[in-house]
């Protein structure tokens, strides 16, 4: 065989190899999946059902996710630098406009000291114009606890803390809505 032969057959599986892992990629981002149910745990003599961490507010205050108990919780963990998390901002910002009241929003911002800080993501939020209340997870425990590989990653929990179901990748409104419904009791 010639060179240009073995060169052509080269960048031509060198394509198919790229093209397999885009729909790989694209397959496994946007899926919905359930989350089964995690050990139960006793905060002050109630029961969560869902993994518990602690991030810290805008004015560094300690948030307790468990502490959320008796109201339904979208958890969403995002980074300013992820072009997906940006893209499901606009969609999260208007269900807290219209849900803010009945809902909690835990926007878990992954703040690593490094690519993302709390003055980056403040920033970035506050650029936008969005409302709804971020959390910092400055110290990686909840993205831990959650077993948080891709973002953003969403999960629906319960007013019982019970994880009804999650998203990996960006949500569009409809999917955002159709987790809002699966807890509102």
């Amino acid at each position: 065989m010639s060179k240009n032969v073995k060169m052509i057959l080269a960048v031509v599986a060198f394509a198919a190899l790229l093209a397999g892992a885009a729909v790989a990629y694209n397959a496994l981002a946007n899926r919905s999946v359930e989350m089964p149910e995690t050990q139960a745990q006793t905060q002050g003599g109630e029961t969560w059902s869902g993994a518990d961490f602690t991030v810290t507010d805008t004015q560094g205050n300690p948030v307790r996710l468990s502490g959320m108990r008796g109201k339904p919780v979208v958890l969403n963990f995002w980074a300013s630098w992820c072009p997906p998390c940006r893209q499901e901002m606009p969609e999260f910002d208007k269900a807290h406009g219209e849900l803010g009241d009945e809902i909690i929003f835990m926007m878990v911002d992954l703040t690593d000291g490094r690519r993302e800080t709390v003055e980056t993501a403040s920033q970035f939020v506050r650029g936008q114009g969005y409302g709804f209340p971020i959390y910092f997870d400055t110290q990686g425990k909840a993205a831990d606890a959650y077993g948080i590989m891709n973002i953003p990653a969403t999960f629906f929990i319960d007013g019982e803390g019970r994880i009804v179901s999650s998203h990996v990748g960006a949500m569009s409104g409809a999917a955002l809505q159709a987790g809002i419904d699966g807890i509102m009791g």
